[in-house]
C-alpha cells in the first residue's frame, strides 16, 4: 500500500486510482513518488498488458497539495525535483490510458498529459496554473505539450495559466474524446481491454516507444523508417505474426505468445546497408 494511491488489476489490465477524495486527490511528493514506483512494478509484470490512470471521487486531481498555505512553494530542498513521477508514464513500455473523471489542475494535468491517451470529463475544468501562483509549470510540461499538441498550444495554455473545459482540451489536442464524466472511466477501460486483449503485446511495446522517441530523440523520417524496419524484423516471422493473422482470418481472439516484458532490444537502428 502506498498512500494516496489505490492500484486494482483484472483481466490483464491494472487501473490505477489517485485516492485522496477528501482532497481531490492532491499530489503529495509521497504520493508522486508511490506512482512512480507503481508504474515501474507494472510495467514489470508480464500479467499487466495495460495500465489506466484515474481519480477517486469527482476530481481527477486538484493539483499540488496546498496545504501550506503561502509556504506551499518555499525554497526547495535539496530532494526536490519538478519532475516528481519516475519513471514517467511515457518512461514505461506498457501503454497508459488517463481517465481524467473530473477537474485536473496544475501536476495533476500535467502528470496526466505523460500517458499515451488520454479521456477527459467534457463539464470538468483543467488548467495548468503554475505561473499564477508564483512558479512554472511541471512534470515535463514544457515538453509533452509541444510534442502532443504543438508549441502555439503549449505557449497559450503555460503562459497564461487559463482553465478550459474537456471540449476545448480535445480542440487543443491535448486528449482524444470528451465524455460525460461517467463514462470517462468506463471508456479507458475498455481501450485498455482492446490493448491488452488484442494488440500483440510486444507489437505494442514497440509502438509506444517509437512514438514518444521521435520526440525524446528528435527522429527525423529516415530515422524512423529504420526503426520501423528494425522492428520489423524482430516480430516478423514470429509465432505472433502469424497468430495474429490466423485470429483475424478466424474471427476470433488472438492468444499472444510473446511476452512485452522482454525489454526493448538493446539496439532498433539497423545497419546502413540494410537501409532502403
Amino acid at each position: 500500500m502506498r498512500p494516496g494511491l489505490r492500484v486494482e488489476t483484472d483481466d490483464r489490465v491494472a487501473t490505477i486510482t489517485l485516492d485522496r477524495p477528501e482532497r481531490r486527490n492532491a499530489i503529495t511528493r509521497a504520493m508522486a513518488r508511490g506512482l512512480g514506483e507503481v508504474y515501474a512494478e507494472l510495467d514489470a509484470d508480464p500479467a499487466v498488458r495495460a495500465i489506466v490512470l484515474t481519480g477517486a471521487g469527482p476530481a481527477f486531481c486538484a493539483g499540488a497539495d496546498l496545504g501550506g498555505g503561502e509556504d506551499t512553494f518555499a525554497a526547495p530542498d535539496e530532494e526536490f525535483t519538478a519532475s516528481p513521477v519516475r519513471p514517467a508514464a511515457f518512461e514505461i513500455a506498457t501503454p497508459v490510458i488517463a481517465a481524467l473523471n473530473g477537474h485536473a489542475i496544475g501536476i495533476g494535468l500535467t502528470l496526466a498529459l505523460q500517458t499515451d491517451i488520454r479521456l477527459v470529463a467534457a463539464d470538468a475544468k483543467y488548467a495548468i496554473p503554475q505561473v499564477r501562483l508564483g512558479v512554472m509549470p511541471d512534470a515535463m510540461a514544457h515538453w509533452t505539450i509541444p510534442h502532443i499538441a504543438g508549441q502555439a498550444v503549449a505557449a497559450d495554455v503555460l503562459l497564461t495559466g487559463r482553465t478550459f473545459d474537456g471540449h476545448e482540451a480535445v480542440r487543443l489536442g491535448l486528449a482524444s474524446r470528451a465524455l460525460p464524466a461517467a463514462e470517462v472511466l468506463p471508456a479507458a477501460t475498455a481501450i485498455a481491454r482492446i490493448i491488452a486483449t488484442d494488440v500483440a503485446p510486444r507489437s505494442a511495446q514497440l509502438t509506444k516507444r517509437l512514438l514518444w522517441d521521435v520526440a525524446v530523440d528528435g527522429l527525423d523520417p529516415a530515422a524512423v523508417a529504420d526503426r520501423e524496419t528494425a522492428g520489423h524484423r524482430e516480430v516478423m516471422g514470429g509465432a505472433d505474426a502469424a497468430e495474429g493473422v490466423r485470429a483475424m482470418l478466424e474471427r476470433r481472439t488472438p492468444r499472444w505468445a510473446a511476452d512485452r516484458s522482454a525489454g526493448p532490444p538493446a539496439d532498433l537502428t539497423p545497419a546502413r546497408e540494410d537501409r532502403p
